[in-house]
């Protein structure tokens, strides 16, 4: 494997690697995904939850000369670390009827009945779902995907507004390592998972990448703006998503 690794860091690419070779954490082989960054000044390294088989897989961001050889030295010295990670991750929730589903911050009861609509319903502490069983996860992401979309066109043009910027394209993102993101070009990008988040965990994270908009930083001037943007407590919803952010990607992995 390492001879293949070696040929392989010749080549100065930005991203991942065309396939990834495998490390042993915990007893399981996770992929290492290396990426080559041109801005890199040192390797950093990641455990980030996925929704492939693995359930993880190993991130490592390194200077555009490094080696692949020291990619892998340098997770195996840390095989310890990884584990410690591993162990944090959640286990992955499945949809059942009967079971409990997180829906903007509210944990909500499942109640499946195939004589009610397909289209859910919320009411009476419970996501009211219809239909066949089968397919029921999948109809179940789709609608908190299109649920996601409304609430954050509304929080990206309320905040929009308050920066006196014009309104953003967005985007549904579904990445496993950030929550939100924009562009240069003025395209925000924000997890759809966050509908399963408190209402102001959500917003927080509109509204920081709206104050990017201004200051495409993170200075003095773009905490200030992000502060008068945002109605709640920033460093509160920041814990939330610290502690508890984890847990959004346990679900419809």
């Amino acid at each position: 494997m390492l001879d293949w690794l070696r040929r392989d860091a010749a080549r100065p690419a930005r991203g991942r690697d065309v396939a990834a070779p495998l490390i042993k954490v915990a007893g399981q082989d996770l992929p290492l995904v290396i990426r080559r960054l041109p801005q890199a000044r040192r390797m950093t390294l990641r455990l980030v939850a996925t929704g492939g088989g693995n359930g993880a897989e190993v991130r490592i961001s390194m200077p555009r000369w490094g080696h692949a050889s020291e990619a892998l030295a340098f997770a195996h010295a840390r095989a310890d670390w990884l584990a410690e990670q591993m162990a944090r991750l959640p286990a992955r929730q499945s949809v059942t009827p009967g079971g409990m589903l997180p829906y903007r911050g509210t944990p909500l009861r499942l109640a499946h009945d195939p004589a009610h609509p397909r289209r859910p319903r919320v009411g009476d502490g419970a996501l009211w779902l219809g239909g066949p069983t089968e397919g029921l996860e999948a109809r179940l992401r789709r609608w908190l995907m299109a649920e996601a979309k409304v609430l954050l066109a509304q929080d990206l043009a309320h905040y929009a507004a308050l920066a006196g910027r014009p309104l953003p394209t967005l985007a549904l993102s579904s990445a496993r390592a950030r929550w939100g993101s924009c562009s240069s070009a003025g395209i925000v990008r924000i997890n759809w998972r966050l509908v399963l988040a408190p209402d102001r965990v959500r917003r927080s994270v509109v509204a920081h990448e709206v104050a990017h908009l201004v200051h495409f930083d993170h200075s003095a001037d773009f905490h200030a703006l992000l502060a008068r943007l945002f109605e709640g407590d920033v460093a509160e919803a920041n814990r939330w998503l610290k502690r508890e952010g984890r847990s959004l990607y346990a679900w419809f992995g």
